[in-house]
């Protein structure tokens, strides 16, 4: 039977609790490059979900520095070795739900569960492979596969097209206010998690939840038929 529903699960945020060690690293690489003291975790809110270039930046304007775009690229680059290599010392713990859900619609005929992730290549698979996604089995899409970031639809239009469905056939799981705003501008539908923001935050999704765990495969069908 072939898929008629198509999973798109963001990565960062989603799958991963990865927002602690985002903002940890994050505060580091701002004080060692360019000497800001004083950053907290919640510094970064604005850039949720838009790539690490658009976070660093986010975190630096609360202090009032005001990064280039080379100043925030070379500063990514430098964030995504430390979490890499943060995730792979420390491991990482999956949000509940997530994986079970991955899991049930890998077993099922008509769905096809993939990933979606802002995140390169390199740091999302030391992500997944932390928290044991068999992402050899599904469709995989990285920030290294793109060249816009959300809310742009791109990345979403990407894993649509290789799912080989319509995006009406297929539903995003975000857990960002720019990831919602991308999915719906790929046409898809969307399931958001309140991990990261509120719910208000997360206003336009088709449904928002506070777990993965109240979600099922005749959720998934419900919200596309």
């Amino acid at each position: 039977m072939n898929a008629q529903y198509g999973l798109i699960f963001d990565v960062d945020g989603l799958i991963g609790d990865t927002e602690p060690i985002n903002a940890q690293v994050t505060i580091r690489v701002l004080e060692e490059m360019f000497g800001l003291q004083g950053v907290k975790d919640e510094d970064f809110t604005l850039g949720y979900g838009r790539g690490a270039e658009a976070y660093v930046k986010a975190g630096a304007r609360v202090h009032g520095l005001e990064l280039t775009n080379e100043q925030a690229h070379a500063a990514a680059e430098v964030r995504e070795r430390y979490l890499a290599e943060t995730v792979r010392k420390e491991g990482l713990p999956a949000f509940p739900g997530v994986l079970d859900l991955i899991h049930a619609a890998l077993k099922q005929d008509g769905f096809r569960p993939s990933i979606a992730t802002s995140a390169t290549r390199e740091l999302s698979q030391a992500i997944l492979e932390a928290v044991k996604v068999p992402y050899e089995r599904m469709v995989y899409v990285s920030g290294s596969d793109v060249t816009k970031k959300k809310p742009d639809p791109q990345i979403f239009l990407i894993a649509i097209r290789r799912l080989g469905l319509s995006p009406a056939r297929c539903v995003v799981f975000e857990d960002a206010p720019s990831g919602v705003q991308a999915a719906k501008a790929a046409g898809a539908k969307c399931i958001a998690v309140t991990n990261t923001v509120s719910a208000e935050e997360l206003a336009g999704a088709d449904l928002i939840c506070d777990s993965l765990e109240k979600v099922t495969l005749e959720t998934i069908c419900e919200i596309v038929d």
